[in-house]
Protein backbone atom coordinates (compact mmCIF):
# COMPACT_ATOMS: atom_id res chain seq x y z
CA UNK A 1 0.00 0.00 0.00
CA UNK A 2 1.07 3.53 -0.54
CA UNK A 3 2.57 5.83 1.92
CA UNK A 4 0.67 8.96 3.13
CA UNK A 5 2.57 12.25 3.74
CA UNK A 6 0.73 15.04 4.91
CA UNK A 7 0.95 19.17 4.67
CA UNK A 8 2.89 20.46 7.87
CA UNK A 9 -0.59 22.37 9.27
CA UNK A 10 0.72 21.10 12.38
CA UNK A 11 4.29 20.50 14.32
CA UNK A 12 2.91 17.17 14.92
CA UNK A 13 1.70 16.73 10.87
CA UNK A 14 5.13 18.28 9.54
CA UNK A 15 7.23 14.88 8.62
CA UNK A 16 4.38 12.74 9.49
CA UNK A 17 4.59 9.62 7.29
CA UNK A 18 1.38 7.22 7.30
CA UNK A 19 0.00 3.75 5.52
CA UNK A 20 -2.48 4.80 3.69
CA UNK A 21 -5.18 2.19 4.61
CA UNK A 22 -8.00 3.26 2.35
CA UNK A 23 -8.46 -0.20 0.94
CA UNK A 24 -8.71 -1.96 4.10
CA UNK A 25 -11.97 -2.87 5.52
CA UNK A 26 -13.81 -0.49 7.76
CA UNK A 27 -15.62 -1.95 10.33
CA UNK A 28 -15.24 -4.04 13.31
CA UNK A 29 -13.30 -7.59 13.70
CA UNK A 30 -15.44 -10.64 14.00
CA UNK A 31 -16.01 -10.63 17.77
CA UNK A 32 -16.01 -14.41 17.71
CA UNK A 33 -12.72 -14.62 16.81
CA UNK A 34 -11.19 -11.45 19.57
CA UNK A 35 -10.59 -12.01 23.00
CA UNK A 36 -9.87 -9.58 25.59
CA UNK A 37 -5.86 -8.17 26.35
CA UNK A 38 -4.42 -7.17 29.28
CA UNK A 39 -1.70 -5.25 28.89
CA UNK A 40 1.59 -6.23 31.43
CA UNK A 41 3.20 -2.18 31.13
CA UNK A 42 6.27 -4.29 30.55
CA UNK A 43 6.27 -6.00 34.09
CA UNK A 44 6.69 -9.84 34.62
CA UNK A 45 4.45 -11.79 36.97
CA UNK A 46 6.29 -10.68 40.14
CA UNK A 47 5.40 -7.00 39.07
CA UNK A 48 8.61 -6.02 38.44
CA UNK A 49 9.38 -3.96 35.20
CA UNK A 50 11.75 -6.34 32.70
CA UNK A 51 11.18 -4.18 29.77
CA UNK A 52 11.66 -0.77 29.90
CA UNK A 53 9.59 2.22 27.90
CA UNK A 54 6.58 0.08 28.12
CA UNK A 55 3.29 1.25 28.84
CA UNK A 56 -0.13 3.30 28.27
CA UNK A 57 -1.74 2.88 25.11
CA UNK A 58 -4.89 2.81 23.18
CA UNK A 59 -6.84 -0.04 24.88
CA UNK A 60 -6.92 -3.08 22.39
CA UNK A 61 -9.20 -6.61 21.84
CA UNK A 62 -6.51 -9.00 20.56
CA UNK A 63 -7.23 -11.13 16.93
CA UNK A 64 -7.04 -14.61 17.18
CA UNK A 65 -4.84 -15.74 14.29
CA UNK A 66 -4.48 -19.17 12.86
CA UNK A 67 -0.81 -19.97 12.86
CA UNK A 68 -1.26 -23.22 12.49
CA UNK A 69 -3.28 -23.86 9.25
CA UNK A 70 -4.52 -26.98 10.27
CA UNK A 71 -7.99 -26.56 8.21
CA UNK A 72 -6.50 -28.92 5.19
CA UNK A 73 -8.13 -29.72 2.12
CA UNK A 74 -11.14 -26.54 2.49
CA UNK A 75 -10.79 -24.24 0.34
CA UNK A 76 -11.65 -20.74 1.28
CA UNK A 77 -12.31 -17.27 0.64
CA UNK A 78 -11.07 -13.78 1.23
CA UNK A 79 -14.04 -11.68 2.82
CA UNK A 80 -11.56 -8.56 3.66
CA UNK A 81 -8.24 -7.52 4.49
CA UNK A 82 -8.29 -5.75 8.12
CA UNK A 83 -5.88 -3.52 10.52
CA UNK A 84 -4.72 -5.49 13.14
CA UNK A 85 -3.34 -3.29 16.38
CA UNK A 86 -1.19 -6.32 17.59
CA UNK A 87 0.93 -6.65 15.13
CA UNK A 88 2.38 -4.71 11.63
CA UNK A 89 1.00 -7.24 9.21
CA UNK A 90 -2.47 -6.78 8.08
CA UNK A 91 -4.59 -9.60 8.70
CA UNK A 92 -7.45 -11.70 6.26
CA UNK A 93 -10.65 -12.66 6.90
CA UNK A 94 -11.25 -16.27 5.52
CA UNK A 95 -14.30 -17.99 5.08
CA UNK A 96 -14.26 -21.27 4.25
CA UNK A 97 -16.93 -23.73 2.26
CA UNK A 98 -18.10 -25.28 5.58
CA UNK A 99 -18.93 -21.84 6.87
CA UNK A 100 -16.38 -21.70 9.78
CA UNK A 101 -14.33 -18.08 9.93
CA UNK A 102 -10.57 -17.77 10.40
CA UNK A 103 -7.92 -14.90 10.55
CA UNK A 104 -4.63 -15.49 8.57
CA UNK A 105 -1.48 -13.01 7.94
CA UNK A 106 -1.94 -11.59 5.26
CA UNK A 107 0.71 -11.96 2.45
CA UNK A 108 1.53 -9.37 -0.16
CA UNK A 109 -0.92 -9.90 -3.57
CA UNK A 110 -3.66 -11.22 -1.56
CA UNK A 111 -6.88 -9.39 -2.47
CA UNK A 112 -10.67 -9.40 -1.52
CA UNK A 113 -12.35 -12.98 -2.97
CA UNK A 114 -8.93 -14.99 -3.99
CA UNK A 115 -8.86 -18.45 -2.95
CA UNK A 116 -6.57 -20.28 -0.64
CA UNK A 117 -6.04 -23.76 0.68
CA UNK A 118 -4.41 -25.38 3.27
CA UNK A 119 -3.01 -29.25 2.19
CA UNK A 120 -0.04 -31.32 1.64
CA UNK A 121 0.10 -30.46 -1.73
CA UNK A 122 -1.43 -26.93 -3.13
CA UNK A 123 -0.53 -24.28 -5.64
CA UNK A 124 2.13 -21.97 -5.39
CA UNK A 125 0.14 -19.10 -4.86
CA UNK A 126 -0.23 -16.18 -1.92
CA UNK A 127 -2.03 -17.56 1.08
CA UNK A 128 -1.89 -21.43 0.17
CA UNK A 129 0.08 -23.14 3.01
CA UNK A 130 1.46 -26.37 2.80
CA UNK A 131 4.64 -28.54 4.20
CA UNK A 132 8.23 -27.30 2.89
CA UNK A 133 8.57 -30.71 2.14
CA UNK A 134 6.23 -30.22 -0.77
CA UNK A 135 7.42 -26.52 -1.55
CA UNK A 136 10.05 -26.35 -4.75
CA UNK A 137 13.07 -24.90 -4.26
CA UNK A 138 13.46 -20.87 -4.68
CA UNK A 139 9.59 -20.25 -3.12
CA UNK A 140 9.56 -16.94 -0.69
CA UNK A 141 7.38 -17.41 2.48
CA UNK A 142 5.56 -16.69 5.54
CA UNK A 143 4.65 -17.84 8.57
CA UNK A 144 7.05 -21.14 8.90
CA UNK A 145 6.96 -23.47 11.75
CA UNK A 146 9.75 -24.89 13.83
CA UNK A 147 7.96 -27.28 15.72
CA UNK A 148 5.53 -29.38 13.41
CA UNK A 149 2.04 -28.86 14.64
CA UNK A 150 3.06 -25.55 17.16
CA UNK A 151 1.91 -22.73 14.61
CA UNK A 152 4.26 -20.50 12.48
CA UNK A 153 6.93 -18.69 14.34
CA UNK A 154 9.29 -17.23 11.61
CA UNK A 155 8.07 -14.40 9.28
CA UNK A 156 5.26 -13.51 10.40
CA UNK A 157 5.77 -9.38 10.63
CA UNK A 158 6.03 -6.71 7.94
CA UNK A 159 7.20 -7.16 5.01
CA UNK A 160 9.24 -10.37 6.03
CA UNK A 161 9.78 -13.59 4.29
CA UNK A 162 11.56 -16.66 4.13
CA UNK A 163 13.39 -18.19 1.24
CA UNK A 164 13.60 -21.41 0.62
CA UNK A 165 16.94 -22.56 -0.85
CA UNK A 166 17.64 -26.05 -0.47
CA UNK A 167 16.86 -29.71 1.12
CA UNK A 168 18.55 -32.21 2.58
CA UNK A 169 17.29 -35.31 3.89
CA UNK A 170 14.18 -34.69 6.01
CA UNK A 171 15.19 -31.28 6.85
CA UNK A 172 14.53 -28.17 4.27
CA UNK A 173 17.40 -24.89 4.11
CA UNK A 174 15.91 -21.67 4.42
CA UNK A 175 17.88 -18.08 4.36
CA UNK A 176 16.16 -15.38 6.55
CA UNK A 177 15.96 -11.74 6.13
CA UNK A 178 18.83 -11.46 8.71
CA UNK A 179 20.88 -13.62 6.53
CA UNK A 180 20.87 -16.54 8.73
CA UNK A 181 20.84 -19.54 6.80
CA UNK A 182 19.58 -22.84 8.92
CA UNK A 183 17.56 -26.08 9.04
CA UNK A 184 13.53 -26.81 9.39
CA UNK A 185 12.04 -29.96 9.35
CA UNK A 186 10.56 -30.30 5.94
CA UNK A 187 7.34 -31.62 7.70
CA UNK A 188 6.60 -28.03 9.48
CA UNK A 189 3.95 -25.91 7.50
CA UNK A 190 4.74 -22.47 5.49
CA UNK A 191 2.65 -20.45 3.81
CA UNK A 192 3.27 -19.23 0.44
CA UNK A 193 4.48 -15.30 -0.18
CA UNK A 194 6.34 -12.30 1.83
CA UNK A 195 4.01 -10.83 4.37
CA UNK A 196 1.67 -7.69 3.68
CA UNK A 197 2.35 -3.98 4.18
CA UNK A 198 6.31 -3.47 3.67
CA UNK A 199 5.94 0.02 3.50
CA UNK A 200 5.84 -0.21 7.70
CA UNK A 201 9.05 0.26 7.55
CA UNK A 202 8.78 3.70 6.10
CA UNK A 203 6.47 5.57 8.54
CA UNK A 204 7.46 8.58 10.38
CA UNK A 205 5.37 8.98 13.86
CA UNK A 206 5.71 12.79 13.69
CA UNK A 207 5.21 13.07 16.95
CA UNK A 208 5.98 11.96 20.55
CA UNK A 209 2.07 11.21 21.02
CA UNK A 210 1.73 8.91 18.33
CA UNK A 211 3.82 6.74 19.96
CA UNK A 212 2.57 6.89 23.39
CA UNK A 213 -0.73 5.78 21.65
CA UNK A 214 0.92 2.77 20.61
CA UNK A 215 2.15 1.95 24.21
CA UNK A 216 5.81 2.86 24.01
CA UNK A 217 7.38 5.13 26.85
CA UNK A 218 9.75 7.88 26.18
CA UNK A 219 13.22 6.39 26.56
CA UNK A 220 16.18 7.95 28.92
CA UNK A 221 19.88 7.09 27.69
CA UNK A 222 21.93 4.92 30.56
CA UNK A 223 24.15 7.67 30.77
CA UNK A 224 21.65 10.68 31.71
CA UNK A 225 20.96 8.13 34.77
CA UNK A 226 22.60 8.24 38.26
CA UNK A 227 24.50 4.70 38.88
CA UNK A 228 21.91 3.14 40.86
CA UNK A 229 19.64 3.35 37.82
CA UNK A 230 22.02 1.64 35.14
CA UNK A 231 25.39 0.36 34.86
CA UNK A 232 26.18 3.48 32.64
CA UNK A 233 25.15 5.72 35.28
CA UNK A 234 27.00 8.29 37.19
CA UNK A 235 30.09 10.19 37.03
CA UNK A 236 31.11 13.75 37.21
CA UNK A 237 30.27 16.03 34.36
CA UNK A 238 29.23 14.25 30.92
CA UNK A 239 30.40 11.06 29.98
CA UNK A 240 30.07 8.51 28.01
CA UNK A 241 30.07 4.90 30.44
CA UNK A 242 33.68 4.35 30.42
CA UNK A 243 32.50 0.95 29.89
CA UNK A 244 31.60 -1.63 27.42
CA UNK A 245 27.92 -0.87 26.62
CA UNK A 246 25.82 -2.96 28.90
CA UNK A 247 21.97 -3.38 29.15
CA UNK A 248 20.40 -2.13 32.37
CA UNK A 249 21.18 -5.68 33.91
CA UNK A 250 24.78 -5.95 33.07
CA UNK A 251 24.65 -7.57 29.59
CA UNK A 252 26.34 -6.97 27.37
CA UNK A 253 24.43 -4.90 24.17
CA UNK A 254 25.65 -3.25 20.91
CA UNK A 255 27.05 -6.37 18.72
CA UNK A 256 27.93 -8.56 21.71
CA UNK A 257 26.77 -12.38 21.14
CA UNK A 258 24.48 -13.78 23.93
CA UNK A 259 22.76 -16.54 22.35
CA UNK A 260 23.37 -19.68 24.55
CA UNK A 261 21.52 -22.40 22.87
CA UNK A 262 23.81 -25.27 22.46
CA UNK A 263 20.51 -27.74 21.24
CA UNK A 264 20.01 -25.89 18.40
CA UNK A 265 23.55 -24.61 17.04
CA UNK A 266 23.36 -27.45 15.03
CA UNK A 267 20.15 -26.46 12.69
CA UNK A 268 21.69 -23.13 11.94
CA UNK A 269 24.54 -23.25 8.61
CA UNK A 270 25.79 -19.49 8.82
CA UNK A 271 25.08 -16.90 11.62
CA UNK A 272 23.08 -13.59 11.36
CA UNK A 273 25.79 -11.03 11.01
CA UNK A 274 28.68 -13.82 10.86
Amino acid sequence: MPLKKFKPNTPGQRGLVLVDKSDLFKGKPIKTLTEGLNRAGGRNNSGRVTMWDRGGGHKRRYRIIDFKRTKCDVVGTVERIEYDPNRTAFIALIKYEDGILNYIIAPQRLNVGDKVISSQKADIKPGNSMPLSSVPVGTILHNIELKPGKGGQIARSAGSYVQLIGKDLSYSILRLTSGEVRFVLSSCMCSVGAVSNPDNQNTNLGKAGRSRWLGRRPTVRGVAMNPVDHPHGGGEGRTSGGRHPVTPWGKGTKGNRTRNNKRTDKLIIRRRKA
